[in-house]
């Protein structure tokens, strides 16, 4: 069977690579010039069963109304004119409840420990190195009443099957010597010894081009405007460079899903979520945090990836805008620059801003759409990196008429 898979970032490529498994002819059809050029490009590259909580709880609310005065929060709001972010928002708000939040958490946190066992099963078939630390993560906390009810929150994590220790700062000083001169900073860490950290890009180029390598044909630089739709089918995509058919279609592009999704009857609730981050390359030197983690009062994480250490932080509310300001990255560099003050080259900095296709629960879309042999895999969100390689089975196990082993129910696309 011939299958396009609409998008080239991570979510796209590991689509691509288990239908190719699957024995299905690929085809990938992205807009940018090489794979993993927009959401995927230089995220936080955690892969973190340990920390998939729901962004939608409570708290969110919370800030997110104090956000509508105050601009140096790490949970931002961008008034829109735009109808369609007022739907998202008041959707987001409805799953904002304990209840929710709790049911979506253990959804995710789920998916995220299937995936992950899927990612360590691709990294072993294709030998891909992209700077993956699998020692855990550490989530650090100043504040002893902080600590003590971040560790009660955890529960939820330990019930779904996730290893998270509450660890005191002598002890998180011996899991990364780079705290032992700031030790004295902290109450103390969570550790979740079963986290990873890696480059989510430099994996999906690779992965795309062994992809290539088993006959994929990658179509980048191409831009998909529309579609041909003929009864129960989509019989073709349109694009500024011709028309692909093909047997099945795989959406996969992230926060433009849900623009291109209505011209295939679908509403798909996905809101672009403008996240910031800085890559500092790493010298001899240096002296960079060996595991990943998150400053959780400061809100900004960080990941070595061997070369290069990444620092992210941010979650606004806003537009379609990809546009950064050196002054927008200022608060983390210098929350990261007195935690680590030899982490890499601080004279060097690479920075980035990109968009997370949220979903108002948090949950990717996966499923059938309205079109028999039209397949959705949509609104990773945050956890992009650490669900990819887990949905693209779902849904070439979907594709193939199989049942997966983890189960999308209450996940598939809705009619618009």
């Amino acid at each position: 069977m011939k299958v396009a898979v609409l998008g080239a970032g991570v979510v796209g490529v590991t689509a691509a690579w288990e239908l190719l498994r699957d024995g299905h002819e690929v085809v990938v059809v992205d807009r940018r010039p090489e794979p993993a050029s927009e959401t995927s490009y230089a995220n936080a590259g955690l892969i973190a069963p340990g920390h998939a909580y729901a962004w939608s709880s409570p708290k969110a609310l919370k800030t997110l109304l104090k956000a509508l005065t105050r601009d140096d929060l790490a949970l931002r709001f961008r008034f829109q004119a735009d109808l369609g972010f007022w739907r998202w928002a008041v959707r987001f708000a409805l799953q904002c409840t304990s209840e929710k939040a709790a049911a979506n958490t253990t959804r995710k946190v789920g998916l995220a420990l299937y995936a992950q066992e899927r990612l360590r099963g691709v990294l072993a078939e294709t030998g891909i190195a992209c700077g993956m630390r699998s020692e855990g993560a550490l989530y650090l906390y100043r504040d002893p009443a902080g600590l003590a009810a971040a560790d009660e929150k955890a529960r939820i994590l330990r019930d779904a099957g996730v290893e998270v220790w509450r660890v005191s700062p002598e002890e998180v000083a011996a899991l990364d010597p780079v705290y032992e001169g700031v030790k004295d900073r902290f109450a103390g860490a969570l550790y979740a010894p079963g986290d990873e950290s890696g480059d989510a890009r430099l994996f999906t180029r690779e992965l795309a081009r062994r992809c290539a390598e088993r006959g994929a044909q990658l179509r980048l630089g191409e831009t998909i405007l529309d579609f041909r739709i003929a009864g129960d089918r989509v019989e073709s995509v349109l694009t500024d460079k011709g028309e692909l058919r093909a047997d099945a279609f795989v959406l996969a592009l992230g926060c433009y899903s849900a623009p291109l999704g209505k011209k295939l009857g679908l509403d798909l609730p996905i809101w672009p979520v403008k996240g910031y981050s800085v890559t500092l390359p790493i010298a001899g030197s240096n002296n960079p945090p060996r595991l990943p983690g998150v400053d959780e009062d400061n809100l900004f994480a960080f990941a070595n990836y061997g070369d290069r250490v990444r620092l992210t932080a941010v979650a606004e509310l806003g537009g379609w805008d990809w546009s950064h300001r050196p002054e927008d990255f200022a608060p983390m560099l210098e929350a990261a620059h007195e935690l680590f003050p030899q982490a890499g080259d601080w004279g060097r900095p690479e920075y980035w801003a990109g968009l997370r296709p949220m979903t108002p629960n948090n949950l990717p879309i996966l499923g059938r759409g309205r079109q028999r042999n039209l397949w959705v895999d949509t609104g990773h969100g945050h956890m992009g990196w650490t669900w990819a390689c887990g949905t693209a089975r779902i849904v070439a196990d979907l594709l193939a008429g199989r049942r997966p082993e983890w189960d999308p129910v209450g996940l598939e696309p809705k009619a618009a």
